[in-house]
Formats: structure tokens, C-alpha cells, sequence
């Protein structure tokens, strides 16, 4: 028993298959967790929109049903365009999203673009929709990087502390180390900084519910790029790179920059007209 709780303290195990068995039904862990991921925030979605008083939990259902999948899209568009020569002599391959690969980018630009569109189709206010949706887009990222987990992929480097992340050893040999190194967990850091980032964007938003919601939505992209930029720089998978930094780095930085200069202009435009009463709810 002793031995068993050192080797836990020692290392974060890895679960040693990808899929999980119920009866005859077979699941792909991770496309589980995405699912999961997406059905938490749309519930919490619809929690926010009525806090908002712009629609309920249908609302969100609906917008879910054309975001989600536009969302996946340009995610697997975005990781497939900076990661080319995987996909190049085998272009079948491109539609295995239960194997991997998932560009959050990509996800958050057309799922954005195809969320406005659905708000303001049903005659939603934007920046109100942007301001809930902005932290259970951080809690959807937090459990679904678990998917990661399974599939035992984008882990980083080599690592001693206690919570060293174990592959499997053809891994380990494919990933040029050897056997018995553990690496960092960078799913589960990104999973734990995305999760504090949507407490944080609910004590934010409290405060910019009265006066340019849409804003929170920048401070989302700004917390994402920060996360993803120290974090993707301790991934060791191989990528494009450029003036030391990864591709994703870049990517993060222009996140950044964005929602800082979106923030800028906010602040420089006049003020818009308050909520009724100048009443700021409180918000789940």
C-alpha cells in the first residue's frame, strides 16, 4: 500500500487506453470530454442569458446547435492547416478528430463569427450574449483538455517534479527520451488555468454587465493567450516555429494584443446606455 501511494505522489499516471467500454458501447475518451465540456457550458450558458435577460436555457440550446459545431470546424481547420504535413499524404485522416488534434484559435474565431450570427438572426443583443458566454467558454476548455489526457498527446518536457506526467514507453521512445522520463502535464495545466480563468471572468463581468459587456469576451481571449503562451512553450511536439517561439506562441500573442487593443477602444468610445435602473445583476 505504501509503495502504491509513493508511486502516486511520484507521478501522474497516464489511463492506459484511449476509449472507454460501457457493455457493448465503445466511447472515445476524447471526444467525451469535449462533449462534456460543451454540454456544462451550455447549460451555464442559459443560467447567464437569463441573469442578462436576454433568453433562457432554449436560447442557448439553439445557439449550441449552430456555435458548437462551427466551433469544431474551424478548430480542426486551424490544426490541420498549421500541422499540414501530417495530413498531406494522408488527407483521410483530416475527419479522425476522435484521434486529436484541435486548434482553439480556429475554434474561437468561426464559433464566434457563427454565435453573432445566430444572436443577432434572433434579434439578440451581441454584447450581452458575448458577456455570458465568455466564461463557460473557459470551463468547456478546462474539461475538455482532458481529452488530452487519454489520448496521452501534447505533453511537455521532461520533468522531476512530483507530478510528472507517465507515457506509455513507445511514446516515450517516439518522443526521443528515455524510458521511465516523465513530463509535464501541460493538459492539466492549461485544464486548471482555464478553470480559474472563468471564475475570474465571472467576478469581472459583475462589474461590465452595466457597460460594455462585449467586453469581457477581450478579457477572455486576453486570459486564454496568456495561459496558452507559457504553457505552449513548454510543449516539446513538433511545430512550426519561427524567432524562437512556436506557432501557437505567435498565435497567443496576437490574442493577446487583440483583446488588449479591443479593451483600448472600448474604453476610448462613449459610454453606452446602462442597463435599466443601472442595476448590475449578479451573475452566476
Amino acid at each position: 500500500m505504501v509503495e502504491v501511494l509513493d508511486s502516486l505522489v511520484a507521478s501522474l499516471p497516464s489511463p492506459g487506453s484511449g476509449s472507454l467500454d460501457i457493455g457493448p458501447l465503445t466511447l472515445r475518451a476524447y471526444g467525451l470530454m469535449i462533449a462534456i465540456g460543451v454540454i456544462v457550458a451550455v447549460r451555464w450558458a442559459g443560467r447567464r442569458f437569463e441573469v442578462a435577460g436576454i433568453g433562457d436555457a432554449d436560447l442557448a440550446s439553439g445557439m449550441a446547435l449552430w456555435a458548437v459545431p462551427a466551433g469544431v470546424i474551424g478548430a480542426r481547420l486551424y490544426h490541420v492547416a498549421t500541422d499540414w504535413q501530417r495530413f498531406s499524404d494522408s488527407p483521410g485522416d483530416i475527419i479522425k478528430i476522435w484521434e486529436g488534434g484541435l486548434g482553439i484559435p480556429g475554434g474561437i474565431l468561426l464559433g464566434t463569427i457563427v454565435g453573432v450570427w445566430y444572436f443577432k438572426k434572433n434579434g439578440v443583443s451581441v454584447p450581452l450574449a458575448l458577456w455570458a458566454v465568455a466564461p463557460t467558454l473557459a470551463i468547456a476548455q478546462s474539461i475538455g483538455r482532458w481529452g488530452n489526457w487519454f489520448n496521452q498527446e501534447l505533453f511537455g518536457r521532461p520533468t522531476d517534479l512530483p507530478w510528472g506526467l507517465e507515457i506509455d514507453a513507445n511514446k516515450v521512445a517516439s518522443a526521443g527520451y528515455a524510458p521511465g522520463t516523465l513530463f509535464h502535464p501541460t493538459f492539466l495545466y492549461e485544464s486548471l488555468w482555464n478553470a480559474a480563468l472563468a471564475v475570474v471572468l465571472v467576478f469581472l463581468g459583475r462589474r461590465m454587465l452595466a457597460s460594455r459587456p462585449a467586453r469581457l469576451l477581450a478579457c477572455y481571449v486576453i486570459g486564454y493567450g496568456i495561459g496558452r503562451f507559457w504553457i505552449e512553450g513548454l510543449r516539446i511536439d513538433p511545430t512550426k516555429e519561427g524567432g524562437g517561439l512556436r506557432l501557437n506562441q505567435w498565435m497567443s500573442i496576437v490574442l493577446i494584443v487583440g483583446g488588449v487593443a479591443y479593451l483600448v477602444w472600448a474604453r476610448l468610445r462613449p459610454a453606452p446606455t446602462a442597463v435599466a435602473d443601472g442595476e448590475v445583476p449578479s451573475a452566476p
